[in-house]
């Protein structure tokens, strides 16, 4: 058994324990609601063989391990009063001339975008700037190029992975093929320790960004406007609404999106919609994530917020929607709808293929309002009259019933196949893990 101070000299990193200065900084997720959960250990990894060593400290202690790669999971999944593997350290990213992208584990999302903007390249992926790459791609990965594109799992192409006994294995369609099906969707942490992703990039493409915030003089038709137009819409367009209700203001909307089309065409896409909507072409995709930070109005990580979200495969009913419009309205405090299309590409792949179960999805509903509100599981009911059962893994919900069908469907049962294969002893273990 390795002591914490022979763990810390066979580190090539840092060992943070609670006593340690530096402690309070890196032990800290996002999501503030988890900020005040302490980990006996924070093992900040500078190579896999890191890794190795600190999840056999966990393996000989019994202590609990997380990995941590950005630290934004809504159920507080990589804290832990165990220990946390931390890898931000490893960060590097080499892209090949043939388009190829190693990226580590502990990349964040604008590290990513920038890096492959270098040699015009890039992923399709979500808007948040410290969003991490593992944690987003591992439980599917949805973002503004994915109508066209898909999700970010599916430009996944292979990964090296720490599992539970030690081993590091690298895995892809030929080897290792049924954790690489499991890596594409399933949700982080629960396999292994992804250390670094591989991705067929594709050609950074010039967008056009559009955007809108205005009071809807009526509320319910503005919504099953949205939902008539923007599943259906071309696959180079997404076009995401959300809803707002706040003290002290009328309940107003915003639409923001992007297209892959020039700014002619995508204006006469959005005027079907939209009328005035603010339309700008020539943004080379990776500026065009910066040009939303002051108008989405779901980044705010410094609120201890609550968030509960459903996928629907069929249209809201007349009656649903109002039910939610008048439940927002008459709510105290902020509270948010927040529709986001799916459709296009996503929808493309079949069910069985990865592990990503939502290939029928027309679009995302996330409810989100103060982590006090009980506004949230009335607004939530409400829609789940329509909804299809289904849950994003990356928005994971610990008040659902149900969750292994909410999270994966079909594809439980060979989940917990690859659980049994690869995690026997279930080190990596939290609640609705597979």
């Amino acid at each position: 058994m390795t002591d914490v101070v022979g763990l810390r000299e066979a580190l090539d990193g840092e060992l943070f324990s609670q006593n340690s200065p530096g402690y309070e900084a890196v032990r800290r997720p996002v999501d503030v609601r988890f900020r005040e959960v302490r980990p006996r250990l924070v093992v900040r990894c500078r190579s896999v063989s890191d890794v190795v060593l600190a999840l056999g400290h966990a393996r000989d202690t019994g202590l609990a391990v997380v990995p941590r790669g950005g630290g934004h999971c809504f159920a507080g999944r990589s804290s832990t009063d165990g220990i946390v593997v931390d890898l931000a350290g490893l960060d590097d990213i080499a892209v090949t001339d043939e388009g190829s992208a190693t990226i580590g584990a502990g990349a964040r999302l604008a590290q990513v975008y920038a890096a492959l903007h270098r040699h015009g390249r890039t992923i399709p992926a979500g808007c948040g700037p410290t969003v991490g790459i593992a944690g987003l791609t591992l439980g599917g990965g949805i973002g503004l190029l994915g109508r066209g594109h898909g999700l970010t799992c599916d430009r996944l192409a292979g990964a090296r992975v720490v599992l539970a006994d030690g081993r590091v294995v690298d895995c892809d369609r030929d080897r290792e093929p049924d954790l690489f099906w499991a890596l594409r969707g399933a949700g982080g942490g629960q396999f292994g320790v992804v250390t670094s992703l591989t991705f067929d990039t594709v050609a950074e493409p010039v967008a056009t960004r559009f955007a809108a915030r205005w009071s809807p003089p009526d509320l319910a038709e503005t919504i099953a406007a949205w939902q008539r137009w923007a599943p259906g819409a071309p696959d180079e367009l997404t076009a995401n609404l959300t809803v707002i209700a706040q003290p002290g203001r009328p309940v107003h909307a915003v639409l923001f999106g992007a297209s892959l089309l020039a700014e002619a065409p995508t204006r006469a896409l959005v005027r079907e919609f939209h009328a005035d909507a603010a339309v700008r072409g020539g943004l080379p995709y990776s500026r065009l994530k910066t040009t939303f930070d002051d108008i989405d109005p779901r980044e705010e990580p410094e609120t201890a917020q609550r968030m509960r979200s459903e996928f629907f495969t069929s249209p809201l009913r007349p009656g649903t929607i109002e039910g939610l419009c008048a439940a927002l309205v008459g709510s105290a405090g902020r509270h948010t709808l927040a529709f986001t299309a799916m459709g296009g590409a996503y929808n493309r792949v079949p069910a069985s293929a990865t592990a990503f179960a939502h290939r029928d999805a027309l679009f995302l509903l996330e409810h989100v309002a103060e982590a006090h509100s009980t506004w949230i599981d009335e607004s939530w009911s409400i829609a789940h009259a329509d909804g299809s059962g289904g849950v994003y893994p990356n928005f994971p919900d610990p008040r659902l019933d149900d969750w292994a069908t909410a999270y994966h469907a079909g594809n439980h049962a060979r989940l917990v196949a690859v659980k049994k294969a690869y995690d026997p002893d279930r080190l990596f273990d939290f609640p609705q893990a597979v």
